[in-house]
């Protein structure tokens, strides 16, 4: 077996400068996620999404980013699964991007609330019949017996609704504000690039360098 702790990789593919950062981090993400798409990095839409429940223990798992904008990033997911249940106890999270063939991290801390009901309908209306019944079929985060009950009750979904099913009451989406962003890019010799913005009281972002 590979001794693990001499896994190495040397960080060599950019770099992040003030000088050609965005002023505001919205402006960064854009450019960030741009040159993701672009280069092809597999599910560049992929994030981390960090949650902590009422008794303080942290839990992670990966989502899509469906939508962003100045008010902030929109997921959807079931509202009864833990991660629904941990943001209604305590509405603040954590965001990651990793897109590990640019070698790039984007960080995203801040206050998270419900998208309005027909946001989440109008996505969930442009979802594939498949997944719409999905919605419908798994009851996310609690126990089943088998795969077996998930393939039932799509079946039962299906009869039910058939081609035109309703937004489950169940299932929407969530909204993370961003009140801090942070990029990082690697860099040769572990000598990072990390700047952060952090919004102040009167809306305005602080651009800060931090150390590696």
């Amino acid at each position: 077996m590979k001794d693990i702790a001499h896994l190495r990789k040397s960080y060599e593919s950019g770099e992040l400068d003030e000088a050609l950062a965005g002023s505001e981090p919205l402006q960064q993400f854009e450019q960030w996620f741009q040159a993701a798409l672009d280069a092809g990095v597999p599910e560049p839409n992929a994030m981390t999404l960090a949650t902590v429940g009422p008794e303080g223990r942290p839990s992670t798992r990966i989502v899509l980013i469906k939508d962003y904008d100045a008010r902030g990033l929109v997921w959807y997911t079931n509202y009864d699964s833990r991660k629904g249940r941990e943001l209604a106890a305590h509405p603040w999270a954590a965001l990651q991007f990793h897109w590990v063939e640019m070698e790039r991290v984007v960080r995203i801390e801040g206050r998270v609330e419900r998208v309005a009901e027909a946001e989440s309908d109008a996505y969930y209306a442009s979802r594939p019949l498949d997944s719409r019944l999905g919605a419908w079929a798994s009851p996310q985060s609690q126990p089943i017996t088998s795969r077996a009950v998930l393939v039932s009750n799509a079946a039962k979904a299906a009869a039910q609704h058939g081609l035109n099913p309703p937004r489950p009451p169940h299932w929407g989406g969530f909204r993370l504000d961003p009140d801090r962003w942070e990029f990082w890019q690697g860099r040769k010799s572990r000598l990072h690039d990390r700047l952060v913005y952090q919004r102040e009281p009167d809306g305005r972002w602080q651009r800060q360098r931090l150390a590696p």
